[in-house]
């Protein structure tokens, strides 16, 4: 499936579109090219489906912002950094496949697409696909925050590689630990209400956050790096060393026992 064959359905209205709601756009159509190379992948191997996700997905996002939106800048996992982002005013970011181990386990479902806008020193829209699980949060229209719930605090975590700091910081705070895949679904499980928060201490890059964090942000979510400080992307070098995003009530609470942890290990 081609850009032409995704993106032409609305082609005559993507124009005047929002970036918020091009934002969304983009996100479905690649998610639409993910789930129909998955459906023809036929006998490839894993690590073949793996390559050829993050290819297509990244050759049919390029293409619609180069059609798009051609005079902004773009910040992909998959394509070579361009130095002129960093006088650019505007700049993509984009994970074209966030989590291509749950990707080629067909059919795990807990894989995304992120594409967000940086402008002005900030983000200012973002969409995270969820494809096989039919379901995009974006900014074009904010999720809900959900309820308040009572219990122990739960905390999403890597089904593969759960982070020796996350296991101390649950048990300091009798909390509970819920393994799934990529970041965009851990990040957007606090929206769906099936975690309270998501941290992330072991380096992230700027397209693992930036479109959960623009989509968290206009849900009114707490977003911070686990220090408290703000999270800033476009920098010179991608690499984001920690992340929180959480319930608002909870934040102080988190990060009181971040800051007791950290200062534990540094003595």
């Amino acid at each position: 499936m081609t850009t032409v064959d995704v993106m032409g359905r609305a082609a005559e209205a993507v124009e005047s579109l929002s970036d918020h709601a091009l934002a969304r756009l983009l996100a479905d159509s690649a998610g639409e090219v993910l789930l129909g190379l998955r459906a023809e992948s036929g006998d490839l191997a894993p690590r073949q489906l793996k390559d050829e996700g993050d290819r297509r997905s990244q050759a049919h996002l390029a293409a619609g912002l180069g059609r798009y939106r051609p005079g902004d800048a773009v910040l992909s996992e998959e394509a070579g950094d361009d130095p002129a982002r960093l006088e650019a005013d505007r700049v993509w970011i984009i994970d074209p496949l966030d989590g291509t181990r749950e990707f080629s386990e067909v059919p795990r479902e807990d894989w995304a697409v992120h594409v967000a806008l940086w402008e002005g020193g900030d983000l200012v829209a973002g969409a995270v696909a969820r494809p096989a699980m039919g379901s995009t949060l974006a900014t074009d229209a904010p999720p809900t925050a959900p309820e308040p719930v009572t219990g122990p605090i739960r905390l999403a975590v890597s089904r593969t590689r759960p982070p020796e700091f996350v296991e101390r910081l649950a048990a300091r705070l009798g909390a509970e630990l819920v393994p799934m895949g990529s970041a965009g679904v851990k990040a957007t499980a606090v929206l769906d209400g099936v975690v309270d928060a998501y941290v992330h201490a072991g380096g992230q890059y700027e397209w693992d956050s930036a479109a959960p964090v623009a989509v968290a942000r206009s849900a009114g979510l707490h977003t911070s790096r686990i220090d408290g400080s703000v999270l800033r992307y476009n920098r010179r070098d991608p690499l984001l060393p920690d992340l929180l995003i959480c319930r608002p009530e909870l934040a102080d609470q988190l990060l009181a026992a971040i800051e007791e942890l950290t200062k534990g290990e540094a003595q």
